[in-house]
């Protein structure tokens, strides 16, 4: 994932904020805002915050995250089958 790529006051976001959305939307961007210099916001594209939301939400779950580790270990222990094994009936 990108870091934020600019931290800019909140009144430059209000006189330019369709071409940060464009550009956002382009290059995938995460802008800080800041006022008085202090940031308290960050604007960023709607597919990258819910990839952010997802990856909290299976971050959270206790269940996947034992399955994953499980399965990372397996992978570093040489437990593997091959992808034409994995697909044979």
């Amino acid at each position: 994932m990108k870091d934020l790529q600019e931290i800019l006051p909140v009144t430059r976001v209000k006189k330019e904020l369709l071409e940060i959305i464009k550009r956002m939307e382009r290059f995938d961007e995460a802008v800080a805002i800041t006022r008085n210099g202090v940031p308290v916001s960050v604007m960023m594209c709607f597919d990258r915050y819910e990839g952010l939301m997802e990856t909290i939400e299976i971050l959270s779950d206790p269940a996947t995250m034992k399955a994953l580790k499980k399965s990372v270990q397996d992978f570093n222990e040489k437990r593997t089958i091959s992808h034409k094994e994995a697909w044979e009936d």
